[in-house]
């Protein structure tokens, strides 16, 4: 029997996986963890960074802020000192709304098949 193994039921990722997650160098995360004292990896064996899914979560929002929509650092770290539930609904509704286009956007490809 095969088993179906699902990514998101991993506790934790290393580093790399997170980097390939965003898109983003490895060391980059590095440098987001000494900005943002919010992102607090495990250390694995090798001394492997190895982040939960919370510290994923921040990783997004920041990546949004930072990469997304363009913030300095300073300002992205002082928005989510000031208003991190704030930040962080903008940015899920950034991400539903991204999703809502490309559903519509699959959709209308796959209209324009039926004509």
């Amino acid at each position: 029997m095969a088993l179906n193994w699902n990514k998101e039921l991993k506790q934790y990722y290393s580093i790399a996986e997170v980097g390939e997650m965003f898109n983003v160098p490895v060391t980059m995360l590095r440098y987001w963890e000494k900005e943002f004292p919010t992102i607090k990896p495990k250390k694995g064996g090798n001394n492997v960074r190895m982040y939960s899914a919370a510290d994923i979560e921040e990783i997004r929002l920041i990546y949004d802020l930072v990469k997304v929509r363009n913030m300095k650092l300073a300002a992205a770290r002082e928005l989510i000192h000031r208003n991190r539930e704030g930040a962080k609904n903008s940015s899920d509704l950034l991400d539903r709304l991204t999703n809502v286009r490309e559903e519509l956007v699959s959709i209308k490809k796959e209209l324009d098949a039926l004509v």
